[in-house]
């Protein structure tokens, strides 16, 4: 990566900093997978001698408990959520991503601004509010984006536990069924994540794959841009 590149505006700190390593973003909805390969990645990035940090949402000590108390009390519009939100991101960059870049690691980030960008769309925060708001995160040096279609993430999501508030969308959404509101919900958030990859140029990987499936095309992706960098 070495001099970083943001998508706006430049943090006046950063802004002659030398880091050499790279970010690498994993997105997708909620229960595509992407803690999974996060995991898997981690293993084998450092079994070939790269040092890894992963980071993700609500990670932050100034934050993260803020916002798990907000979201059980469904306290905050959307405007102040995601302002919470930034908060987090920009504590994580600050702390976590940017000294890891500068030490020339490898950061694997379980979601990033774009995840923000999804969930605010489809509740009508305004695309421009949101790209004024998170300008200072650094362009990462890869972005895959794992797609699925709504059935296939129901099956995979209720294998392994009950439909969640949030990710079915119950806190704008008026269903009577909290199944029908993940559908709706979800359906809204691939549009918005499609959308987005196409804007940001993501890597798209077929999520419907089976765990080694997709493993391996990241791995090919991750090599490749390693490689490019």
């Amino acid at each position: 990566m070495n001099t970083p590149r943001f998508y706006g505006h430049t943090p006046m700190d950063l802004a002659a900093s030398n880091m050499p390593g790279h970010l690498i973003v994993i997105e997708g909805t909620d229960g595509v997978g992407r803690s999974t390969q996060i995991a898997l990645l981690k293993e084998w990035l450092e079994a070939f001698g790269y040092a890894v940090m992963d980071t993700g949402f609500r990670r932050s000590a100034l934050t993260g408990e803020g916002i798990d108390r907000a979201m059980r009390g469904n306290t905050l519009d959307n405007f102040t959520l995601n302002l919470f939100y930034a908060t987090d991101f920009w504590d994580r960059m600050e702390k976590g991503i940017v000294p890891a870049l500068r030490a020339g690691m490898v950061v694997l980030a379980d979601r990033y601004i774009y995840t923000l960008m999804a969930r605010a769309r489809v509740r009508g925060v305004p695309a421009r509010w949101l790209d004024d708001m998170l300008e200072f995160a650094i362009i990462p040096t890869k972005v895959f984006y794992l797609d699925i279609d709504v059935e296939n993430l129901l099956t995979r999501v209720l294998a392994t536990r009950e439909l969640d508030h949030w990710e079915s969308g119950e806190d704008f959404l008026r269903e009577a069924d909290r199944h029908d509101s993940f559908v709706k919900y979800q359906n809204a958030m691939l549009g918005e994540f499609r959308s987005l990859a196409s804007q940001y140029r993501f890597e798209t990987v077929d999520a419907r794959q089976s765990v080694g499936e997709v493993f391996e095309t990241l791995q090919a992706g991750i090599r490749a841009a390693l490689v490019g960098e």
